[in-house]
């Protein structure tokens, strides 16, 4: 009897855990969508929504004299480009490429990989205190590397 009491426990359990993972999952996935669609659509408060105020966006980029440094952007320029980038509508192709693959995820860490148009976004996302998923860090790079650039 014993032995079944808790053989039910461990299948609820398991079953929570499940449901809990396919929750936090959807939720991963919802802010790298967030993330991105806040740029075509042109939605500071998406932006907001899906990244930790101590976001850090990298990437490799070249100056003007061709040295190379590393391009960071904080949160509050993220929020900027996303109410501004896309303002005419121009900058993103119809339909805009989006393919979201949650690569791994442990308890409340996850690692994401946004392939996107022209460029991917390498994400480490966080689940807060609150439950909420949050991109803390993101690191991209253009599939045309030539892009990477201020000689222009």
């Amino acid at each position: 009897m014993i032995q079944r009491i808790i053989g039910v426990l461990v299948f609820f359990q398991c079953t929570i855990a499940i449901a809990d993972s396919n929750l936090d999952r959807k939720a991963i996935h919802q802010a790298a969508k967030d993330y991105i669609e806040s740029q075509h659509i042109v939605s500071g408060v998406m932006m907001k929504r899906s990244s930790h105020p101590q976001l850090a966006k990298r990437t490799f980029w070249l100056d003007k004299k061709g040295t190379e440094f590393v391009m960071e952007t904080s949160f509050d320029t993220m929020i900027r480009v996303a109410e501004t980038y896309n303002k005419n509508g121009d900058k993103f192709p119809s339909p805009a490429k989006i393919d979201i693959k949650i690569l791994d995820m442990d308890n409340r860490v996850a690692s994401v990989k946004l392939t996107a148009d022209d460029w991917i976004d390498y994400m480490h996302v966080m689940k807060l205190e609150s439950g909420e998923w949050k991109i803390i860090n993101v690191l991209w790079q253009y599939n045309d590397l030539s892009r990477h650039s201020s000689q222009k």
